[in-house]
Parts: structure tokens; C-alpha cells; sequence
């Protein structure tokens, strides 16, 4: 093993719901280029090798389950003898 791959950046797999990662997308698009990452991120074989495109569609993923999420159905109680009669 290399000594350069001490000190190199960790291998980590994006994920569009943790808020730094997110943070580190959005410097990428503005200044092309991961040299302010703290971290290399990885392209699993099932996204092919387009890291790009990866985080792009997890990004979508994301955003668009955050926007269109299905709000949860509202539970009524019931009613007992004593609220129908105060």
C-alpha cells in the first residue's frame, strides 16, 4: 500500500439525503471540479461509471419523492358518551 493513500480522500457512496453531500453537488456545479470534496465518491456498477449522472438521478429521486410524498392519512377518533353529551 501506497503511503499517498493515507492521506488521500475517503471512499464514500453519494447519498441525496444527507445534507453535506448535497452541499458538496452544489460547489461541484458551480466550480466543475471535486477538489473541495472532503470525500471521492463512488459510482456502484448497477449507475454504470457516470458519476455525474448517478448523483443527478439520485438527486431527481429525492426531490421529487420529497415534493410529490403522499401525506399520511388523518386518524379520527371516536367519539365516546361523554363528548356527545358535553
Amino acid at each position: 500500500m501506497s503511503k499517498l493513500e493515507f492521506w488521500a480522500r475517503p471512499l464514500v457512496q453519494f447519498d441525496p439525503h444527507n445534507k453535506e453531500h448535497r452541499a458538496i453537488y452544489n460547489e461541484f456545479m458551480k466550480k466543475p471540479g471535486w477538489g473541495h470534496s472532503p470525500y471521492r465518491f463512488i459510482c456502484p456498477e448497477q449507475h454504470g461509471s457516470n458519476l455525474i449522472s448517478m448523483i443527478q438521478q439520485l438527486m431527481l429521486e429525492y426531490y421529487i419523492e420529497k415534493e410529490f410524498k403522499q401525506p399520511k392519512p388523518v386518524v379520527s377518533q371516536k367519539r365516546t358518551k361523554k363528548s356527545q353529551i358535553g
